[in-house]
């Protein structure tokens, strides 16, 4: 049974997505901890009530990034983690974060990548009138929102529709690929070598995996 371990900031709702497909057996895995830089974040919760170690570490307890991405790694390694899964966690990792968790560190980011990295998506989806938009799982490198893409999910975007709108829209997706990717991983189905995404042996292309 793999070791799981995801990072949260707010209300957890891949998180839960995760738990809920952990206890269906649909990821053979099984999450050890949940972190949180917000000691309010309801994942906490989520995890609590699941009956996971929930910690929240706070950045005004450390006098720099280095050092609070020291005292999670050291945190996040007593559980002996598989993979490292980043759900809604909206702190910048230190390069030595990143290149600690190289090849097993996972994200989920609310746009088609490589459109809109960093924040706002949904609000920069409206204002340029686009279409299409959607959700990107994808490998963890120090380029922000830029490493390897490993599954895309697309949704419509409607005229009149609201940041509410499409945001509801995309978590449905999140909600869907998430849980898939890590159930991936932990089937010992996906990898990162090279600094592309590999599943079943196969170099999947910018895009991510695209089924017929």
């Amino acid at each position: 049974m793999k070791n799981i371990v995801v990072l949260i900031s707010g209300n957890g709702s891949n998180l839960q997505a995760i738990i809920d497909a952990c206890k269906q057996k649909k990821i053979n895995g099984t999450i050890r901890a949940v972190f949180s830089n917000k000691a309010d974040a309801f994942g906490l919760e989520r995890a609590r009530e699941a009956n996971i170690p929930a910690h929240a570490l706070l950045a005004s307890q450390f006098a720099s990034r280095e050092a609070f991405d020291r005292e999670l790694m050291q945190e996040i390694d007593a559980y002996a983690p598989d993979i490292v899964v980043l759900a809604g966690y909206m702190r910048i990792l230190s390069p030595a974060f990143v290149a600690h968790y190289t090849g097993r560190l996972i994200n989920i980011h609310p746009s088609l990548l490589p459109k809109y990295p960093g924040l706002h998506t949904h609000r920069q989806v409206l204002e340029n009138g686009d279409e299409v938009h959607g959700t990107t799982v994808h490998f963890v490198t120090d380029e922000l929102d830029g490493g390897p893409v490993i599954l895309q999910a697309q949704v419509p975007v409607f005229e009149g529709d609201t940041e509410e709108d499409v945001t509801a829209r995309v978590q449905t997706q999140e909600h869907a690929i998430y849980p898939l990717v890590v159930s991936w991983f932990v089937d010992g189905r996906l990898a990162m070598q090279e600094n592309k995404a590999w599943l079943d042996g196969i170099c999947l292309p910018e895009q991510g995996y695209a089924a017929d």
